[in-house]
Parts: C-alpha cells; sequence; structure tokens
C-alpha cells in the first residue's frame, strides 16, 4: 500500500480547544489515520503525526491549513521554540511504495494550493526546495515571523508560492515551509540545574551551557573569529534554551538522517559535551514519533557495550529506553510512540 507521513507543526500548544479542533479534524478525515498529537506549553507548539494515502495526506493537510488560519493569529504567537508560520513546518515523509522525490512532488502540489488559494506564503524545503539555499529549513526560517515583513519583499526570498506582500492574511497566518525528507527524530535532553564547582546556577548560566553545548555537537557547530568550525555530529541541528515546564534548561536536538547519525550516538555525544562543561545530562524526551528500528539499534549498541547476552526485540527496545533515559520527564510508552506498532 502506497503510503506516507506528515508531521505538521502548528504554533499553538497553550490553547487546548485549538488543539483538540485540529486533532479531530485529522481524526475524521477518510483516507488517513491519526497516530500521535504532541502539544508543548513552552513551546506554544504542538506537533500531529498521521499516515495514510498520497492523495488522502495530501487532501487531509490542505484543509488542515485552512483551519489553522481561523484558529491561530501569529500576531499574538509566543514561545521558545523558532517560527514563523501557523503551521510553521510541514514535511512530508515516504513510508511504505512511495519514493522520496515523490514526497517532493506532493509537497510542491500541496504548496502550489496554500498558496494560491489560500493566500498564505510558502517556501519549499528539503527534498521539495527549488534551490539549494532553502533546502535548510533553519535558513528559510531565519528572522522568524517578526522578521516577515522586511523579508518577504526581498527578490532572494520572496517565496516559491503565494504573496510576496505583507499583508492581513499574511500578517495572520505568516509563511509555512513545506517539504520532503527523510525520518528526522526530534530529542531533547535535560541537563541537571548543576554545574561542576557551581551547585546552584542561575537560569541565564545554564541556558549559556545548553547553548555550548549544542553548539559543540551539531555539524554547524560555531564561528569563531570568522571561521566556522564543526561539530561531530553529522545531519544534526542542535539549539540551547530553558523549558519552565520542565525547570531545566535543554539541548534541542533534530537528526535529519538517522543512517548517518543514529540517535544513541547523539545521546553519548551529547552527554560527554555536557561533561566536558561541568554539567550533566538527566534523561531524554523523544518529540511525537520514532521508527522501531531506532530503539532496536539502541538496544543493540548498549548491549555490545553492556557485553549482554543476545537479547530478544523487546527486551532491546526496553534497554534502549532505559540508557536514553526516555523515562526522565514522563513515562515512554512504547506501545504509542513506535510507528510501526501503531500501524
Amino acid at each position: 500500500m502506497r503510503l506516507i507521513e506528515c508531521v505538521p507543526n502548528f504554533s499553538v500548544g497553550r490553547d487546548a480547544s485549538a488543539v483538540e479542533k485540529i486533532a479531530f479534524h485529522f481524526r475524521e478525515f477518510p483516507g488517513i489515520k491519526l497516530l500521535n498529537v504532541d502539544p508543548g506549553y513552552a513551546t506554544n507548539r504542538t506537533v500531529y503525526t498521521y499516515v495514510g494515502t498520497p492523495e488522502a495526506v495530501t487532501a487531509a493537510t490542505f484543509e488542515a491549513f485552512r483551519l489553522a488560519g481561523s484558529l491561530i493569529d501569529m500576531r499574538r504567537h509566543k514561545g521558545t521554540h523558532p517560527r514563523i508560520g501557523a503551521i510553521d513546518v510541514c514535511p512530508f515523509v515516504p513510508v511504505s511504495d512511495v519514493t522520496l522525490e515523490e514526497c517532493a512532488e506532493y509537497a510542491r502540489t500541496l504548496s502550489k494550493r496554500v498558496g494560491e488559494e489560500l493566500g498564505i506564503p510558502v517556501y519549499c524545503y528539503e527534498a521539495a526546495a527549488f534551490t539549494p539555499e532553502r533546502a535548510n529549513l533553519a535558513i528559510c526560517r531565519s528572522g522568524e515571523y517578526e522578521g516577515l515583513p522586511a523579508k518577504i519583499v526581498r527578490p532572494e526570498w520572496k517565496p516559491d508560492f503565494g504573496p510576496c506582500v505583507f499583508n492581513e492574511t499574511v500578517a495572520k497566518s505568516g509563511l509555512s515551509v513545506i517539504g520532503a525528507r527523510k525520518y528526522l527524530i526530534a530529542i531533547n535532553f535535560n541537563l541537571a540545574n548543576s554545574l561542576k564547582g557551581n551547585d546552584s546556577p542561575t537560569k541565564d548560566e545554564m541556558i549559556e551551557v545548553a547553548k555550548q553545548i549544542a553548539a559543540d555537537v551539531r555539524e554547524s557547530g560555531r564561528v569563531v573569529d570568522g571561521t566556522r568550525y564543526g561539530g561531530p555530529l553529522k545531519k544534526c541541528k542542535a539549539i540551547g534554551w530553558y523549558i519552565e515546564e520542565y525547570g531545566c534548561a535543554q539541548v534541542s536536538m533534530n537528526v535529519t538522517d538517522i543512517d548517518v547519525t543514529p540517535v544513541h550516538t547523539a545521546f553519548e555525544e551529547v552527554c560527554k559535551a555536557a561533561e566536558r562543561r561541568g554539567a550533566k545530562v538527566t534523561g531524554s524526551e523523544l518529540i511525537g514519533l520514532v521508527p522501531k528500528r531506532v530503539l532496536v539499534e539502541a538496544g543493540d549498541f548498549y548491549a555490545s557495550k553492556d557485553n549482554l547476552a543476545e537479547l530478544t526485540e523487546p527486551e532491546r527496545i526496553s534497554l534502549a529506553v532505559k540508557k536514553l533515559t526516555l523515562d526522565d520527564i514522563k513515562r515512554f510508552d512504547v506501545q504509542s510512540r513506535v510507528i510501526e506498532f501503531l500501524l
């Protein structure tokens, strides 16, 4: 069966009624299955994950853009996560019998409809990008919503589809970034509220440490005296921030290609970088869903590292959850967070 996954990020997480109205839309739309709803209060952002035929997913997502326009006003939006639109980013992901290139074409078709019929400007990113520069989500989202009035009128930042003027519709809905990509794993690493030699660091100090750890490990690294020094984690993006909801700083990471950097490799590297800066990782928080192979591969890694006897697949998954400390903030329910189990 031809299946694709869609993981739109809506800029709403504090309005429970709006979050549920969007979820209801996806639950009731024919031809798709809503797998997960992951709201965040501090980020004021909700990630929805659903799977279906390409035609059904494209139709459901277009109607979701229309719904978001009636529920979300970007002029009043505040949150810790970078954002530029009501539906901030909307990736299509191949699941079964569909290629990444086909997903890119579906993403472009949706982008055209959103731009022309709803009047929302769109940048196409990752595999759907028309230019190499726009393949990078961070570049597309640079300046965020507040920088959009000046950005959208610049010739080099003309939207791929939709208006290039900051009119009333754009002021309310912002701009959306639509594309196609491989599985992306969003994972946050929680830091203890203490530093070596400093048992009571301030929130600002912890934020700075989280930012430095992120720069230590991410592929783009940091710029020093005009020279960029890359980090060890290829195909990984990371930032540091503070989550009031949890009362701790986090290194927030996107692993954009798990064939290049497995999640357990990212976890180990962040732990090492934190230790070098006198900090400690207390746990991890996976956002949304995860392919089963991520946990199985992590289980294999830790079983080998600890010289454990041959384990069954469920035992390897349990070991991965334990070693990656995925239960730190709240219980990690494998049955509701692993894509294959939900399907």
